[in-house]
């Protein structure tokens, strides 16, 4: 008596199998074969990683100095699927290279800020302080050195423009954090001066506008 019991049993389970099995072939379907439910919250992690200067090099002219930099950005997108039962990153290291210039904009100088003592020799330069004029990353030596999407996480397409972004103001920090403007100022002046002095003035002084 117990045989019609055990068949409707088992008939039972195959038919929760089937019902099962057709719901998530639905639900895959409908997502366009994607087995992750939409995103419902996400946000990227940039892990702090040091930075190299690779080169500093002077420059007899308005761009007055000029810091070469290399930057490793480990960039990662988490997402959380059902809300926050199901996590994943979607990451991405990108080495990148870049140079920044800084230097003087002799377009600023104002009426007044230099002033010649002809009888003596004399010359006296008011410059605008120092400022970086070009950050710029170098697409030649800048590439992905890894990608990783987790199962529980869907690619971002538009994660490697975000770090490079973040490089790009990574860059920018590290120069002004290395002394970039210093240098700068420190150049400019001993270029000015020299191209005055050739000019047969034997007394140069350089000021800064606003000190």
């Amino acid at each position: 008596m117990n045989e019609p019991r055990s068949r409707l049993a088992r008939f039972a389970s195959i038919a929760g199998l089937l019902v099962l099995g057709s719901v998530l072939g639905w639900l895959v379907a409908k997502h366009d074969w994607d087995p992750l439910p939409p995103i419902r919250e996400q946000h990227d992690e940039l892990a702090r990683t040091g930075t190299v200067i690779i080169a500093i090099r002077n420059l007899a002219k308005l761009e007055s100095v000029s810091f070469h930099l290399e930057r490793v950005i480990d960039l990662k997108n988490r997402q959380s699927h059902l809300f926050g039962l199901l996590q994943g990153d979607d990451a991405i290291l990108l080495v990148a290279a870049g140079d920044v210039i800084a230097g003087i904009d002799l377009t600023k100088m104002q009426d007044g800020d230099v002033t010649i003592d002809e009888k003596n020799h004399r010359a006296q330069l008011t410059l605008p302080p120092p400022e970086l004029l070009s950050v710029r990353i170098d697409n030649d030596r800048t590439y992905v050195h890894s990608r990783k999407t987790d199962f529980f996480a869907q690619q971002q397409i538009e994660l490697e423009t975000r770090a490079r972004q973040a490089a790009e103001e990574s860059i920018r920090d590290a120069a002004i954090s290395g002394g970039i403007l210093n240098r700068a100022r420190i150049n400019a002046a001993s270029t000015l001066t020299a191209l005055v002095r050739s000019l047969g003035y034997d007394e140069v002084s350089v000021s800064w506008r606003g000190e």
